[in-house]
C-alpha cells in the first residue's frame, strides 16, 4: 500500500516536528481527495486515518517515561488510484497556498508490514500499556516480534472524549 509519510525523532506530546508532520500529512491528504472528486474520475472517498511507526534505537529504553529519544514515522494510507503525479499536484498546491514547514520532508512509499498481530485498545494513548502487553505476550507465545510498533490511530482526538479513544495496536511478527 502507498502511504504519504513524514519521520521525526521526540516526545509526540511537546516535539513541534510532530505537530507539523501530522498537519502536513493531512492538508496534502485533504487536497488529493479533492483533487480526485473534482477529476475526470470523480470518485469521492474518505482520507484514511492516522498511522505511526514507533521505536527508538535501544528498544530497552522505548518507555513511555522518556519519549524524547522515540523515533517515529506517521503516514496516512492513499488508494490504490491516488497516482504519484496526483501527490505531486496536491503537494505543489499545498506548498503554494500555505506552505506548512514539514513539506519538504513529506514523501510517497510503498509499505508492506507483512505478518502481525494486532488489537484494539479502547481509551487514552497513557493506558496503552496493558493492551500493548497483550500483544506482545500472544506473539511471544508463537513466535518472534518483529519491526516497528504500529498505532492506527481511529478516533479524531479533538473531538471524542479520551476515554473512547480508538486505537489499533499492532506488531509485526515472524
Amino acid at each position: 500500500m502507498n502511504y504519504l509519510m513524514v519521520d521525526g525523532v521526540g516526545d509526540p506530546n511537546t516535539s513541534q516536528a510532530y505537530s507539523d508532520a501530522v498537519e502536513v500529512l493531512f492538508m496534502v491528504s485533504y487536497a488529493v481527495k479533492f483533487m480526485v472528486k473534482k477529476g475526470a474520475s470523480a470518485i469521492d472517498y474518505g482520507v484514511m486515518p492516522l498511522e505511526g511507526l514507533w521505536w527508538a534505537d535501544d528498544m530497552s529504553r522505548f518507555t513511555t517515561t522518556d519519549k524524547s529519544n522515540w523515533k517515529w514515522t506517521m503516514m496516512i494510507m492513499q488508494p490504490s488510484f491516488v497516482t504519484p503525479g496526483i501527490i505531486d499536484s496536491a503537494i505543489a498546491d499545498v506548498k503554494k497556498k500555505k506552505n506548512p514547514t514539514a513539506i519538504s520532508k513529506l514523501r510517497l512509499e510503498a509499505f508492506s508490514e507483512g505478518r502481525c498481530a494486532q488489537i484494539l485498545h479502547v481509551g487514552p494513548f497513557s493506558e496503552e500499556g496493558p493492551t500493548i502487553e497483550k500483544v506482545h505476550q500472544f506473539i511471544d507465545s508463537k513466535s518472534k516480534r518483529t519491526g516497528k510498533h504500529h498505532e492506527i490511530y481511529l478516533s479524531d482526538i479533538r473531538k471524542v472524549d479520551p476515554s473512547k479513544w480508538k486505537t489499533i495496536i499492532r506488531q509485526p511478527m515472524q
